[in-house]
């Protein structure tokens, strides 16, 4: 059986310094979201967001096409790893945010398809209207 190593690259690619944008992001969004726990949800933020996502998901369907998602994650077991990791993600977060959407009378079907189209992209959306009409909900009591 052969092993395959990856070397790491001579110099900071593009795509790593992506990578490492989003980590370094991730992680303070994390941070932040332990360090206040009563704060509410950004309507304002989960928009910029998804906007964000999608914008750069055009981009990349644009100059990579569509085939590479498929490829990437059918081409080894890292591949299938992270989309596992994917669709458990948007499974628990979808499982975490139903009841509260409900509460707020949100048709989960259309937000179910968009999510199932479109991942953290129709996630954060569903999150930005969430917030929005809790917000809405909290000021007209």
């Amino acid at each position: 059986m052969s092993r395959r190593y990856i070397t790491m690259p001579e110099s900071l690619t593009p795509f790593l310094a992506l990578a490492g944008g989003g980590l370094i992001c991730a992680v303070a969004a994390i941070l932040a979201i332990m360090l206040r726990p009563t704060a509410p949800g950004s309507a304002l933020l989960a928009a910029a967001l998804a906007a964000g996502l999608a914008a750069f998901s055009a981009v990349t369907i644009f100059a990579e096409g569509v085939v590479p998602v498929i490829l990437n994650h059918t081409s080894n077991l890292w591949g299938v790893q992270v989309w596992w990791d994917l669709l458990l993600s948007l499974s628990v977060a979808f499982f975490l945010i139903v009841p509260r959407a409900r509460a707020q009378g949100m048709n989960l079907l259309p937000w179910t398809i968009f999510i199932l189209a479109t991942a953290s992209i129709g996630l954060l959306a569903m999150c930005a209207r969430l917030f929005w009409l809790e917000r809405q909900a909290a000021a007209s009591t």
